[in-house]
Parts: C-alpha cells; structure tokens; sequence
C-alpha cells in the first residue's frame, strides 16, 4: 500500500508517478491526474509567494484533499470499491464513448462535489472551519485561470472544441468557472454541516453526499440516453491516443 502524502511535494510527485502509470498503460485514467497535477503546483507556487492567509494551513488542507483521491484510486486498482462517485468515473475510462472534457468533469465533480467538504472539516474542525472560508475560496481563482488552458490543450487534439470555442466566446469560460465555483460553495456548505454534527453521523451523511454526486455523474456522463449517439460521434472525433492526450494535458 501507498503511504499518504505528507507535504504538498509528496501530492505532486505521487500525482506524477500516477500520470506516468496512466501514461505507459494507455489509460484515460490518466486525464485528470495531469490536470490535478497542474493545479497543485499553481498551489504550491501560491503558498510560497504568500497569497493565502495561512500557507501551513492550505498545504494541511491540499494534502488531506489528495490523500482521498490516492485512496480512491488505489482502491480501483487493487479491485476495491471507492466511493461511489469515484467508482462510476473510474468505470468510464474503460469506454472509448466519453470525450475528454466528460473524463476531465467526473473527477473534478467526484473531487470537489465530495472530498473537498470532508477534506475542509477534517483541515479545520468545528468551530475552526470558518477561519478556512476565505483561502478556500481563493482556489477559485486558481481553477478559472485554468479554464482557458485546458481549453486551448483539447482544442489541439479536438478540432470541434475550436469552433465551439470560437463560435460560444467567452459564454462557455463563463459557465465553466460558475459550475466550478458552485460546486465550490456545495462543498462549503456540505463541510458546515459535517461540522455540526456528532462523530456517529459523519459516516451515513458523507454516504448520502456519496450518492447525490453520483448521480450528478450520471448526469455528466450518461450510460445511456437521448444525447449518446450524439457524444459517440463527437468522441470519434477525438482521434489521439490516451497517452497523447496525457502528454498534452500534463
């Protein structure tokens, strides 16, 4: 087993060696550790030029985050159940339907949806948490600079997000960042009531915060319905390898 990360070096390395595995086996697991990866360095960076009010506090805070994505992870490998909302992201890798922008989307919504709540409370106990408010909204900024980014990054391997790009302006940045920073204030306010109660309760309140981002899941990524034909032939389109997709997004 995988020892947790300590420091904010050790998620970034272990992010790493995550993206290399993906990488050498060809699998669309590797989509969102490359990106994840290029967040946490921008973190890194943001802690040592002084932008949060406590920097020991965000590395705390970014360190117990990760560590739920590595257990998850792990799990998956070793053929063990991770959290509901991780194990139908996990699943999807193994179609070629889903576009990477899909892949991209159930990590983040598995991540920030679910563990990033558990991972504030657990950062900043009880009465402590509201200190936290104000640095783990900064991390919006962070995430918004990127959109643009990963943008440009599939438009390389997608011609077809080009012209929407192109065709939507900054409507589709716009909507991006809002889904992300409301899936910011959910996890804001999923880490309030985690809080408040009573260690007994925490386990079957975090199971159904589990199974209401799963369904959100089902949602980004359908297994079947009116808009899979469509996403089949959008995916098709997608012509690159998963290690190529990788190298461009990492």
């Amino acid at each position: 087993m995988v020892p947790d990360a300590r420091t904010i070096d050790d998620v970034i390395a272990r992010l790493g060696d995550i993206v290399v595995h993906c990488r050498r086996t060809d699998s669309r697991l590797g989509y969102f550790p490359a990106l994840y990866r290029k967040v946490t360095i921008q973190v890194k960076e943001d802690i040592a030029a002084g932008r949060f009010d406590d920097g020991a506090r965000m590395e705390e805070l970014d360190v117990r985050f990760a560590n739920r994505y590595f257990e998850a992870f792990d799990q998956h490998r070793r053929g063990e159940a991770p959290t509901r909302s991780w194990a139908y992201g996990f699943a999807q890798a193994a179609s070629p339907d889903p576009l990477i922008l899909q892949h991209l989307m159930l990590g983040i919504n598995a991540h920030i949806n679910l563990d990033l709540g558990i991972a504030a409370v657990e950062t900043a106990p009880a009465e402590a948490l509201p200190a936290l408010r104000t640095d783990f909204e900064r991390i919006n900024t962070i995430l918004a600079d990127l959109v643009d980014d990963v943008q440009d990054e599939i438009a390389a391997l997608w011609p077809t997000m080009g012209v929407i790009d192109r065709l939507g302006g900054r409507l589709d940045e716009a909507l991006c960042n809002f889904c992300l920073a409301k899936a910011r204030v959910v996890a804001w306010t999923r880490a309030e009531e985690l809080a408040t109660l009573p260690e007994h309760a925490v386990p079957k309140t975090i199971a159904r915060f589990d199974d209401e981002v799963c369904a959100l899941s089902r949602r980004i990524c359908p297994e079947d319905g009116l808009w899979t034909p469509l996403l089949q032939r959008l995916s098709a389109a997608e012509t690159a390898r998963p290690r190529t997709i990788i190298d461009v997004l990492v």
